[in-house]
């Protein structure tokens, strides 16, 4: 999912940056009044965790592979702003100390895989609690589903970009990106709902879903 340099066109590079910087501009000024000092290690211990397991790539079908994502886990514990700056970090470190995804589509990384799936999974997560009940079942469903959609928005957006900007035809790349990531957002579903089962074992505190 992290686009190389050359794929898209200026407009969608400039969009995709501008919205990225407002929306890190943004984030940094609520994470700032919003964690308390308990918070800010606990947002390094997860931005590590999240670096580690996106490092870590499995076999999906027709010899792709996948890895986790972690919006929605960080958006569960910590807040959709927080699991925005976290990931924007963890996809910079990529980008130049692995060349994981092009330096001039940082800006549309950063949008498709933190905004859009930070975002979007803080919502769905939300929205699951809200309509099935506060409790530790519907957490975990919500989780899951939450997590599983953060793939494939983020999926969906990238190809979209592509298309706009006329690397690929969107009747072709959203069919061969979906056909992928909806198998892979099982993965960071399961990989999701284990790390919450895993921490509501030692604080379950944090599965009070963080306000925006």
């Amino acid at each position: 999912m992290h686009i190389p340099d050359g794929f898209l066109n200026a407009g969608t590079l400039a969009g995709t940056a501008v919205v990225s910087a407002g929306c890190l501009a943004n984030a940094v000024r609520v994470v700032g009044k919003k964690l308390g000092e308990k918070q800010v290690p606990l947002m390094g211990i997860i931005a590590a965790f999240v670096f580690a397991a996106q490092m870590l790539n499995f076999p999906v079908a027709g010899g792709t592979s996948g890895h986790f994502l972690g919006a929605a886990l960080c958006a569960i514990l910590l807040g959709p702003w927080a699991a925005v700056i976290i990931l924007a970090l963890v996809l910079i470190a990529q980008c130049f100390i692995f060349q994981d995804g092009g330096m001039l589509a940082l800006g549309a990384n950063i949008f498709n895989m933190g905004i859009i799936g930070g975002l979007g999974s803080y919502l769905l997560y939300r929205s699951g609690v809200k309509l099935m009940g506060d409790n530790l079942r519907s957490k975990m469903i919500s989780g899951f589903i939450a997590s599983w959609a953060s793939v494939v928005l983020a999926a969906t957006a990238a190809s979209l970009e592509l298309a706009v900007s006329g690397a690929s035809p969107l009747g072709v790349v959203l069919p061969a990106m979906l056909s992928v990531h909806v198998i892979i957002g099982l993965v960071e579903g399961a990989i999701t709902v284990s790390a919450l089962a895993l921490i509501r074992s030692t604080r379950a505190d944090l599965l009070e879903p963080e306000k925006a």
